[in-house]
Formats: C-alpha cells, sequence, structure tokens
C-alpha cells in the first residue's frame, strides 16, 4: 500500500525528552514542518513558518523509518512526533510501522486539528497555547482531540507559562479536562531564530520565572499541577538537533 509522503523538518536523536510526562526519557524526534498557529514566542520556526519549506523535506514512510532505526541502532526507543503541528501530517501509518517493530509514540499538538490515528498513540500530549502566544484556543477542537484518543494513549496536558494571564489560563484548562494530568513550564523569552541556534539564553530570567510558577502553585493550594523546567535549554540553551 502506498502512503501519503511526511512534511519532515528534521530527524535526530537519540536524546531526552527535555520537557513534560516524558521528561528525561531517551528519544528520538521527528519533527514536521508546517503549523496553523504562528505564536509570538515560538521556539521552532524553522518548522513553523513557510518561508523556510526549502529546508523541509516530502519524506516516504519508508525513509522516515529507516532514518529512526538508524539512530536507534535497531533497539526500540520513544519517538516524539513533533512540529510544528505534527497532526497535520500523514502519521498513521509511521505509528503503525513502528508498533510492529517495538517502538512507541508520543505526539505534541496544540489540539487543534483532530485525527482518528490519536488512539494508536502511546501518549498523547495536549499543549494549548495561552494568550501570550497572541493565538485563540478552539476548545471544540481541542475536546474533540481528547476525544479521538479515546481513553487509549497517555493523554496529558502541558501549558507554556509566561505571566498571570497564562497562569490564569492555565487553570481554566485544568478546569476544562480535571481527569488530565496537567504540566507547567516556564516559558523561554529568549527562542532562537532560525538558523541561529547558538544565540543565547536567559537562563536567570527562565529560572526567576520557574520560581514564581511554583510560588505560585503552592500558594494556591494547586496541588494537581506538576511545575517542570524545559531540561534542554537548561542543558543546551537553544541549540537544535539535542
Amino acid at each position: 500500500m502506498t502512503h501519503p509522503a511526511i512534511r519532515v523538518s528534521e530527524i535526530f536523536g537519540p536524546t531526552i525528552q527535555g520537557e513534560g510526562v516524558l521528561i528525561g526519557l531517551p528519544t528520538v524526534f521527528v519533527r514536521t514542518g508546517g503549523c496553523d498557529y504562528r505564536c509570538s514566542w515560538c521556539d521552532s520556526l524553522h518548522a513553523v513558518d513557510n518561508q523556510y519549506r526549502h529546508e523541509w523535506e516530502m519524506m516516504s514512510i519508508d525513509a522516515v523509518w529507516q532514518s529512526v532505526v538508524g539512530l536507534s541502532g535497531g533497539r526500540p526507543v520513544m519517538v516524539s512526533l513533533s512540529g510544528g503541528n505534527p497532526a497535520i501530517q500523514p502519521l498513521g501509518a509511521l505509528i503503525e510501522r513502528g508498533h510492529r517493530e517495538g517502538y512507541r509514540f508520543a505526539l505534541e499538538t496544540q489540539g487543534s486539528v483532530v485525527r482518528d490515528w490519536f488512539a494508536e498513540l502511546d501518549v498523547l500530549v495536549l499543549s494549548p497555547k495561552p494568550p501570550s502566544s497572541e493565538m485563540t484556543t478552539d476548545w471544540a477542537a481541542f475536546e474533540a482531540c481528547v476525544q479521538a484518543a479515546n481513553e487509549k494513549p497517555q493523554v496529558v496536558l502541558k501549558l507554556v507559562v509566561f505571566d498571570e494571564s497564562d497562569y490564569a489560563y492555565a487553570k481554566d484548562a485544568a478546569a476544562r479536562f480535571p481527569r488530565l494530568p496537567i504540566y507547567l513550564q516556564p516559558g523561554n523569552h529568549t527562542p532562537p531564530r532560525p538558523g541561529n541556534g547558538d544565540s543565547a539564553v536567559d537562563l536567570d530570567g527562565i529560572t526567576k520565572r520557574m520560581e514564581w510558577l511554583v510560588e505560585s502553585v503552592t500558594r494556591d493550594r494547586w496541588f494537581e499541577a506538576r511545575v517542570l523546567p524545559q531540561l534542554h535549554v537548561m542543558l543546551w540553551g537553544n541549540k537544535r538537533g539535542v
């Protein structure tokens, strides 16, 4: 059977997952190209904005999979499907192929595009974008993403928080979906520009935001929330491919 090609920005690893429910877990990343959002603080514009599409490659399922197997040395590992918004791409057949060989799959999306193959994932990370992103959440589409998972993968919420408005948004998201575990992380206000992966990161500023976020959660007795750093930013700054 011939499957549609996947638009790929980059494939790299194995490295560790830097954030959320799988933080610290060895992972190979398949980053797709293209997104239906344009967040003001996007840290992966090279995989989002169409002006960089000449760097993306249309790859067959077999080509993507051979890259994953080569990077992992043929040993099953978690595969993170990211972007951009990976839900735009036809990833169902890739997930099926990997599962046959013992690999597991996590996908992170803002919850704006619904796919029936969400139910085939091992982990679905839904990351709605708060007010600081300058995007608007379609909660009906988001709910449809939760329903598409059909209680088969592990489904979690992950939110980036920059300020009080974002924090209030995160609490609202948690109230809308009280059954979903929620992970919070301080936003990186010094994201890289494409082609400038060695740009400086304000770690002091990010750490202060993390301290404020911890203080806010504990003050409010919001004991269901887990506050985590972006581990990859702490270790490698804005460097790509890690």
